[in-house]
């Protein structure tokens, strides 16, 4: 789907390839409509406001620490930076393991690699006691505890979990995406601009891909990679939302990647919330100053494609990464 910017430039070209068009009313009126919902698209920062902004030169990086790691029946537990917002992971087995982390009444249910990869899990549910699982799958769909441990989570602020890389936001200092995303906010002048940069950038640059959503489907365990999608310049709706929570959170701007149900039809679907020290509107986003406004990317860039992406009106949260 073309841009205003690609459309309205497409008409100018053709009236001063036709003098006709030229003097036509109709056509005049026309591209003054497309020339404002480009202005409202924000190409520069003039649309955008906030705190003043300078591109991070490191992340907010996750780690595993084994030697701080609680160990049991080949698993490990690193609760050492559970102020930053993270748990990690790592255990080996012949079997499909998962992690399990329950707050109070919450709870989320993790794919954790059986061959020992350290994986980043988020807390993000706030502060207070969590129980974190290794459990090992025995029979279908039933798991047993393998190993465990109590964990008492005081964040450094609410915004940690959402500023760092985990399972489903999978980065680091030398993801191709950090190294894009420093490029596109190097002449940004506020936290406003940076973000509508960023998010302006996926939409123009990233394809909806109809042939992976329907090969996909309902299928469990669906791990998005930031940087291939930058690589390939696809993706569907998880892919849009990791790539963008990926790229703001390695600017310093707190990214949520939701997951939940969208109109009509509740149709399951991927979106970001994110919190900004600015604000900008455009035909697509209207994001206010902070607090946490919703941002639907591949709705901005695939709205044609209801039946996969849904017609951007109700969307209600079911997991929050």
């Amino acid at each position: 789907m073309g841009s205003a910017r690609h459309i309205a430039s497409r008409i100018a070209r053709r009236s001063s390839a036709c003098p006709a068009a030229a003097t036509c009313p109709w056509h005049r009126a026309l591209l003054a409509v497309l020339l404002c919902c480009l202005a409202l698209l924000g190409c520069g920062g003039s649309s955008a406001q906030g705190a003043p902004f300078a591109p991070a030169q490191s992340i907010r990086d996750a780690v595993f620490v084994r030697e701080a790691a609680i160990a049991q029946n080949d698993g490990y537990i690193d609760a050492s930076h559970t102020s930053d917002g993270y748990v990690s992971a790592s255990a080996t087995s012949e079997a499909r393991l998962k992690v399990q982390i329950t707050h109070g009444e919450q709870s989320y249910n993790y794919d954790l690699p059986s061959d020992g990869t350290p994986t980043v899990f988020p807390l993000n549910m706030g502060d207070g006691d969590y129980v974190i699982r290794i459990m090992r799958n025995t029979s279908e769909n039933n798991y047993v505890e393998t190993t465990s441990a109590n964990v008492s989570v005081t964040l450094a602020s609410p915004f940690e979990p959402f500023l760092r890389p985990n399972v489903y936001c999978n980065y680091s200092e030398s993801s191709a995406c950090v190294a894009k995303a420093r490029e596109i906010v190097s002449d940004a002048q506020n936290q406003g601009e940076a973000a509508q940069k960023i998010c302006a950038f996926i939409v123009d640059n990233i394809s909806y891909d109809t042939q992976k959503a329907q090969s996909i489907g309902n299928v469990k365990g669906y791990v998005p990679d930031p940087d291939e999608t930058l690589a390939t310049g696809r993706g569907i709706c998880f892919d849009y939302a990791a790539l963008g929570c990926a790229m703001l959170r390695s600017q310093g701007i707190p990214a949520q990647l939701v997951t939940g149900y969208v109109s009509p039809g509740d149709i399951y679907h991927a979106w970001m919330m994110v919190y900004v020290d600015g604000s900008w509107q455009t035909a697509s986003f209207t994001v206010e100053q902070n607090t946490w406004s919703r941002v639907d990317l591949t709705f901005a860039a695939a709205s044609d494609a209801t039946q996969y992406v849904g017609d951007g009106k109700t969307y209600t949260d079911r997991y929050i990464y």
